[in-house]
């Protein structure tokens, strides 16, 4: 199973209710840096969705940043659910984000739960790691 290819016009996969062109794709295409964690978060997700491999690294600190990243085309990931945000903010220099982000596979039905740390450093967040 391919990556999800979106157009601008098509609804975010972050599930924002803004279309992609609106909500992560210029985070993706380096034309703006997510304002908040959260945002990082639902950017990387959309990311996932659609298997873009540079923008998951761009997004990564560079300090716990993998050499490679080796993403399935075959895990469908289709939801995904913000549990709790706590700083992360416009004035924040680090946020942690808690969700859920559900995927299917040749396995079946999976969730991914984590909560993730990101640090800010100049204007962009990063993904830190998840505790």
């Amino acid at each position: 199973m391919p990556f999800a290819v979106l157009t601008n016009s098509d609804r975010c996969p972050c599930l924002s209710g803004e279309t992609s062109g609106q909500c992560c794709a210029p985070f993706h295409r380096g034309q703006a840096n997510a304002p908040t964690a959260e945002r990082l978060m639902r950017s990387r997700y959309s990311a996932f969705v659609v298997g873009d491999e540079r923008y998951l690294r761009s997004s990564w600190h560079p300090r716990t940043r993998p050499a490679s990243l080796d993403l399935d085309p075959d895990v469908r990931w289709y939801r995904l659910d913000i549990l709790s945000t706590r700083n992360g903010g416009l004035l924040d220099e680090e946020g942690i984000v808690e969700f859920r982000a559900f995927y299917r596979s040749a396995d079946g039905r999976g969730e991914q739960h984590e909560v993730s740390r990101f640090a800010r450093s100049g204007r962009a967040w990063h993904y830190l790691d998840a505790v």
